[in-house]
């Protein structure tokens, strides 16, 4: 099998058994995304435990890209805190070219990116980038608000 049929199916088992969608009771952080030119819709909801991620849901409708990258996105923030989290959003935009670029340094803590590796292939179709960014970006509008 070759990596990039890895990496399909690792996208489609995220959007046929998509993780963490049960509603987080009484979230600390909450947002909602969409994306206009797809219709891609996304709910994100965050609960905090000792300065951690304890909670977190990740809801929507739309193509398996947007769909799947939340899925991986919930398992990825789970339990890291909040600076591991807004470093693990920078990451993810520099893996997609998103917003500059920033050195991927191997040996800084949560720079191994896992399942998330997959969604790169989409940087060969720009259109889709946004697509994968949108619980990402999403996920920004919750922690800020």
């Amino acid at each position: 099998m070759s990596l990039e049929e890895l990496y399909r199916e690792v996208i489609l088992d995220h959007y046929r058994n998509p993780r963490n969608r049960a509603p987080v009771p009484n979230p600390d952080a909450k947002a909602e995304g969409v994306n206009p030119l797809c219709g891609d819709e996304v709910t994100v909801e965050l609960s905090f435990d000792d300065g951690r991620v304890g909670a977190v849901a990740v809801r929507g409708q739309g193509c398996s890209i947007s769909q799947s990258s939340g899925s991986m996105m919930s398992e990825a923030i789970k339990g890291r805190t909040l600076a591991e989290v807004r470093d693990l959003i920078a990451r993810f935009k520099a893996l997609m070219d998103i917003e500059g670029s920033l050195e991927l340094d191997p040996d800084r803590p949560g720079a191994v990116l896992g399942d998330l590796e997959a969604l790169q292939g989409v940087k060969r179709y720009p259109v889709r980038i946004k697509c994968a960014a949108l619980p990402w970006t999403t996920l920004e509008q919750a922690l800020d608000s």
